[in-house]
């Protein structure tokens, strides 16, 4: 399985990856990650490349080949959206991030990303993380949120990515976090 994460610094790309790393160990597969960041600190892009099988040769997803992708944020996923099979699914979180150039006015955020991908993509959902995460107890759960959602539309072991989530937070913040994959997991049906 081929996962591509997107986001932009802060939002728990590094996590997510992580707890999908888990998840494969937890599964008896092999996994590879792969991370690229921009300027990450400064709110820049991050994009994570996880593979699981049997055996993975290589941590890098190549485009046309993802069978999914996580995308904390609107704008990284059309950026990235390429990336997608044919068939594939797109989550996105429902929030927009403006980069630097719109922050200063140098550039605007395009329009109509969101109907566009929808339009384009039959697998496309998107689902507010954000609210959803303050209803568990932290908005910065959302990338939890979102690996919730993942885990149900792909059918993936329930139990076992949970363990994944308790694994790979620190203690104090686990249940805020199973709560917030809880609510993910139960937001969207295949």
């Amino acid at each position: 399985m081929n996962i591509l994460i997107v986001g932009v610094g802060g939002q728990g790309t590094l996590l997510a990856s992580k707890v999908l790393g888990r998840y494969a160990v937890l599964c008896g597969k092999d996994c590879k990650l792969s991370e690229v960041h921009g300027m990450s600190q400064r709110g820049g892009s991050v994009v994570t490349h996880v593979r699981i099988g049997d055996k993975v040769h290589s941590p890098v997803i190549w485009a046309g080949a993802a069978d999914v992708i996580l995308a904390f944020e609107v704008l990284e996923a059309a950026r990235m959206k390429h990336f997608l099979r044919p068939g594939g699914i797109l989550l996105v979180n429902d929030v927009r991030i403006l980069p630097m150039p719109c922050i200063t006015g140098a550039a605007k955020y395009p329009a109509g990303l969101k109907e566009h991908m929808l339009e384009d993509i039959n697998g496309a959902y998107f689902i507010p993380a954000g609210e959803i995460a303050e209803q568990a107890g932290s908005v910065r759960s959302a990338n939890v949120v979102m690996i919730g959602a993942m885990c149900r539309l792909f059918g993936f072991d329930k139990a076992k990515m949970r363990q994944a989530v308790s694994d790979c937070v620190p203690e104090k913040f686990a249940e805020i976090n199973l709560a917030a994959f809880d609510l993910g997991y139960n937001r969207v049906k295949k």
